[in-house]
């Protein structure tokens, strides 16, 4: 893991708006999910990301805590895939089926959740070809 390559790659997401986050269960069926938002974190090779996590990514986490953050701009092919761990759950906003849209409807996220990640590993993430040797 390398600071000054997560500080790119969050950077990135942060112009994007928007990183995807995949997970597995514990069987290893993998599932993608679009995240919101991703800061750096207090401690060196930490991020945190937040957002209305779909309930298939929060059930893989808690039987499997290893994931990938992807970063990519598709227009520049310019991309980073952080591989890392959950540290940390915590809980941002509990709707509790105050939504009357979402009143009903099984499966749709009623918290928004933080995630603290602690990064293992950064890859380049682009289409065209590419090691995945570590940045």
């Amino acid at each position: 893991m390398k600071q000054p390559a997560i500080e790119v790659a969050v950077s990135l997401a942060q112009k994007l708006g928007y990183l995807l986050v995949a997970t597995s269960d514990a069987r290893g069926l993998p599932h993608v999910a679009v995240a919101a938002k991703i800061t750096l974190g207090k401690g060196k090779g930490q991020v945190a990301v937040e957002t209305w996590f779909c309930p298939g990514t929060m059930a893989n986490l808690g039987k499997n805590p290893l994931l990938s953050l992807i970063i990519w701009d598709p227009d520049t092919d310019q991309g980073h895939q952080l591989l890392g761990r959950v540290e940390k759950m915590e809980d941002l906003t509990i709707l509790d089926g105050f939504s009357s849209e979402l009143q009903g409807r099984a499966g749709w996220p009623q918290a928004e959740r933080r995630l603290f990640i602690r990064v293992e590993k950064t890859l380049r993430f682009q289409r065209t070809r590419h090691t995945d040797e570590e940045e």
